[in-house]
């Protein structure tokens, strides 16, 4: 095994790499699974790309989620406040899911069908009479932010403030940028909850407030601050990039978008389609080495490297799925890594995919003639190499 290689410097690819990695980490998976890189965010670290090394990393225990691992050479800090199940091994990972899984169940996830569809229905109702918009501004937002604040029982946010200062922290690459925005949505998030221990109500917040388990296990204050953390950015930004990322993937593969318009039945395939073709976690949240991590002729080191996974390469992977740039929502996509893989799989994916089917088939109904509002290359996407998705996406009708 070497240590040595060459450091990959994807901040120099700039815009191109942003708008589509997809070719560069193709490339980087035909010379071997493993790769030293320069983040667009500054940061070096180490990725892992294909789909079966990928998915293997994703549940190792051996890759630590826990900061308190992480090499100071690195110069890198947690952006959210607290302690969360996104930053924490078992059995403390396993603790909080326990406690928060108790919860946040199937059952109450699709109780909420009949309010995602109403407030699709009123998001649409003020979107059509322009003949045009920015869908992530009149949808793929305030859709997924109504739905979590509703189900924690928040107030309805300033979407403005709340929209800056999440982008912001999970997606710029200023560094300064990012902490001053993940202070001010912790500032935020614990005002919320000490609002909810003062009036708590029938909600998935005050129950986490509450929750215990049958030995009376609780969460501690700061891990209440963790899970607001993860419910509340996490639990939106995922769906709102789902949302637009597949909107996109549909007016760019008019074949497949009429398909879908002709048999709606293809609708939870072609969400599973879009989650697979261009998903919106680029690569998942950090890991870091306790011993060195042996993979593909190389020893990454020990001592609290950091490793990302390419989920957005595992699913491109042709090893795994044959011809994997060709949009199909009638492929099997089976097994694909968009939420993760092991014990920190997606605890929300079901409220995600809920939410995804009904806001894009609610789209499609009411605007049969649904298009592109701006050439494919023109449509700015999101920085960074966490969150997938575009800035803006300029549709008409």
């Amino acid at each position: 095994m070497t240590t040595d290689a060459a450091t990959v410097d994807l901040a120099a690819l700039g815009e191109d790499f942003t708008r589509n990695p997809y070719p560069v980490y193709a490339e980087l998976r035909a010379r071997g699974p493993v790769h030293h890189i320069r983040m667009p965010e500054g940061h070096e670290a180490w990725l892992i790309v294909g789909y079966e090394a990928g998915r293997a990393a994703l549940a190792d225990a051996a890759l630590s989620k826990e900061w308190r691992n992480v090499s100071p050479e690195l110069g890198i800090a947690p952006l959210s406040a607290g302690i969360t199940m996104l930053s924490a091994d078992a059995p403390r990972h396993t603790r909080l899911r326990k406690l928060v899984a108790r919860e946040f169940t199937m059952r109450r996830v699709e109780q909420l069908a009949p309010r995602v569809q109403e407030i699709t229905d009123q998001l649409l109702d003020a979107m059509l009479p322009s003949g045009k918009a920015d869908l992530v501004d009149a949808l793929s937002f305030p859709l997924p932010i109504a739905v979590i604040c509703e189900l924690l029982g928040v107030p309805f946010l300033d979407q403005d403030s709340f929209r800056s200062w999440s982008n912001t922290a999970l997606a710029s690459t200023d560094r300064t940028e990012r902490e001053t925005a993940a202070g001010q949505l912790s500032q935020y998030l614990g005002r919320l909850l000490a609002q909810k221990r003062e009036q708590p109500g029938d909600d998935l917040m005050s129950a986490l407030i509450h929750a215990s388990d049958d030995d009376g296990d609780r969460l501690s204050g700061e891990e209440l601050m963790g899970m607001a953390w993860v419910l509340l950015v996490a639990g939106h930004e995922t769906t709102v990039n789902l949302i637009s990322n597949g909107v996109l993937a549909l007016l760019t593969h008019p074949d497949q978008l009429a398909a879908l318009r002709a048999d709606f039945s293809l609708m939870d395939g072609a969400i599973e389609e879009m989650l697979r073709y261009d998903g919106p976690v680029e690569t998942p949240t950090y890991r870091f080495t306790i011993e060195p991590y042996d993979l593909g002729g190389i020893s990454i080191p020990g001592g609290g490297q950091l490793v990302l996974v390419a989920l957005a390469d595992a699913d491109r992977d042709p090893g795994r799925f044959p011809d994997p740039d060709r949009f199909d929502i009638r492929r099997d996509t089976r097994g694909h890594l968009a939420f993760g893989h092991g014990m920190h799989y997606c605890l929300g994916a079901p409220l995600a995919r809920l939410e995804a089917r009904i806001a894009i088939r609610s789209l499609l109904e009411r605007c049969p003639d649904l298009s592109l509002d701006a050439h494919p290359a023109a449509v700015p996407w999101r920085t960074g190499m966490l969150i997938r998705g575009p800035e803006r996406l300029p549709v008409t009708w």
